[in-house]
Order: C-alpha cells, then structure tokens, then sequence
C-alpha cells in the first residue's frame, strides 16, 4: 500500500482570516463611534447658539443655580467667571458656541480622514474643554452636592472626557492608521465600574432616597417643555409619587449590576444592552431630552453620551488586545509602527 497522505488542517488560516476581517471591521466601528462623538459636540455647540445663551438668563438662571451648594473651590471660582462673562455674555457665549463647534467639527474630519495627529489635538482639546466646563459651570455635575443620575449626574461633560480618552488614538499599525487601544481593556472596563458605582452611589444619598425624590426629577424636568412632554412628564410624576427610597435603591442595585458585568466580562452584552434601555428611559423622563425643546438646554445631558459609552464597550468586546491575543490568533508583530503580519504554518 502507498503512503496514506495528510492534510495540514485549514483551520489556522481560516482564524487569521477572521480574525484579520474582524479587526478591519472594529477600525470602521471606531471611526464610527468618533463620528458619534464629534457629532454629539456639534449638537452641543449648536444648543449654544440659541437666543437664549445670548442672554444674561443664561448666566443667572444656568451657571449660577448649577454651583451652589458646592464647596469653596467649586463655588468661588465659578462664580468669579459668571459675574466676569454677565456684562459682555453675547460675545463670550459666542465663544463658548465656537469652541464646541470646532471641536465637533475637527472631529468628524479627524475621524472620517483616520489622521491619528489631528485626532489627538483635538481630542486634548475636547477633554480640557470638558474639565473646565465640569469645574466652572456646571458644579462638578452636582456629585459633592448629592444630585440625582436620573436628572444627569455626573453629568454630560465627565462622559465626554471618558469618551475621549477611550477613543483616543495609538501608534498606527498596518491595520489602522489611528486605533483605539484602549478599547477593550482593563482601563475601559474600571472607567465603566468606576461611572455607574458612582451612580449608585448617587441614588442611595439621603437626598434622593426622599419618598418624593423621584417626583422632584421629574416634575422639574417638566417644567417649560410642550405641553404633550409637560403632561406625560407630570403624570408620570403623580403616578411615582412616593416611591424614592425603592426605586433609587432598586436603580442603584441594577446600574451597579451594569457596571460589574461588563467590568468582569459577566453577559457583558446582555449588560450593554441594559445600561442602553435604561440611558434612554432617562434621558426621555429624568432628563426631558436634555431641555433641547425648551430652548434653554445648553446640551443634550447624559443620556445620549451614556449610550455613546456603551457603544464604545461594545466594540471593545469584539477589539482583542494588542499583541497577546493576535499572536494566539495567528499574527505576529512586524515591529514597532509596522503592524502585524501572518504567521507561518
């Protein structure tokens, strides 16, 4: 009889192969969620450019009210820059309006033309933008001062930050011009714990364990909306009243659920999906869509950079960490700035 003949099995290569198609698809989904971002700063400088920012009301019914009650380093310096902008407010608001238009603009070339440089500029620029605003107006989104996440806390800016250093890009590869690396990792996934434990956190302080906590958010977020939103809000409002200590409690258990499960890679999916349901519920009911139909809302709040967030974990899910894990798959380094290449069989 002949030698019987032996076949190397394909399967090796055919792991490369998706493996390589998957991570060409996770630089499109990266590219995607940085559109996102820079589309939501778009959104955000052109709320600025309504009537009313133009105004002193901006000063005196939007800064003002959002710092007090904050410690000294908090409240003095605040202050300080709203009793400075008052008298010339026009001419600063449309500073303030130009600042986010041109971050969320850069983006979105940055993004779309995948120029890791550009990127980097103006995500630095996002993330110091974001900082200052968090600091100067907007009270450090009311986390010393036991505010509510169901009406926004951390607030929209901290998100942004998150957003953006998640997002930001590494050393190209021949691959990707302008990864994220940090998607997917350790660091991603304690930023997440790290948010919604502090939300928990949030829900279980005195304030919002009232029996009428839940109805101040949302008889609050009512007020000046259309009259359809004004009337589904203050029903809602009537309907929960009483329940503060069970439902903050019952949220604060399940966003701290979100935040360990996709932390420990526990149905992370399933996770994600929740942390989805419930950023919109909110962002419809506790946050009123930001206040975008009121005419006064400075940004789009929480809700959408919380789903933004949970977007970004996603793809992390699907993005393996750089180089262990592609050189399981098959792929070896080129060296540094190079890429990788397939192993030999």
């Amino acid at each position: 009889m002949g030698k019987q003949l032996s076949f190397a099995p394909a399967r090796p290569w055919r792991a490369r192969t998706e493996a390589s198609g998957r991570w060409d698809r996770g630089a499109k989904v990266v590219g995607l969620l940085r559109v996102a971002l820079g589309a939501t700063w778009l959104l955000d400088g052109g709320l600025q450019l309504q009537p009313f920012m133009f105004t002193k009301g901006f000063v005196t019914s939007v800064l003002m009210p959002s710092v007090q009650g904050n410690p000294g380093f908090v409240t003095r310096p605040a202050l300080a820059v709203a009793h400075l902008i008052e008298p010339h407010i026009a001419a600063w608001n449309a500073l303030f309006a130009g600042a986010q238009v041109t971050i969320g603009a850069g983006l979105l070339v940055a993004a779309l033309a995948r120029r890791a440089g550009l990127l980097r500029l103006v995500l630095t620029a996002s993330v110091l933008w974001s900082a200052l605003v968090w600091w100067l107006s907007e009270g450090l989104g009311g986390v010393l001062t036991g505010s509510s996440p169901l009406s926004g806390a951390p607030g929209a800016v901290v998100l942004y930050i998150v957003a953006g250093v998640l997002l930001w890009p590494g050393r190209p590869t021949a691959d990707d011009p302008a990864p994220a690396p940090l998607l997917g990792t350790a660091v991603a996934r304690g930023a997440w714990l790290g948010l919604w434990a502090l939300c928990a956190f949030l829900l279980l302080e005195p304030g919002n364990q009232a029996p009428g906590a839940v109805t101040s958010v949302l008889s609050s977020a009512a007020a000046g909306e259309p009259p359809a939103l004004r009337d589904l809000l203050s029903g809602a409002a009537r309907d929960l009243a009483g329940t503060g200590p069970w439902l903050d409690s019952l949220l604060a258990l399940v966003m701290l659920a979100v935040g360990l499960a996709v932390a420990l890679r526990v149905r992370p999916r399933a996770a994600l999906s929740v942390a989805i349901a419930l950023s919109i519920a909110i962002w419809a009911f506790g946050e009123a869509f930001g206040g975008i139909l009121t005419g006064q809302g400075t940004d789009p709040n929480s809700g959408p950079l919380w789903a933004l967030l949970a977007a970004c974990m996603w793809a992390g899910l699907s993005l393996s960490p750089e180089p262990a894990v592609r050189r399981r798959a098959g792929f070896e380094p080129l060296g540094a700035g190079q890429g990788h290449r397939p192993a030999q069989a």
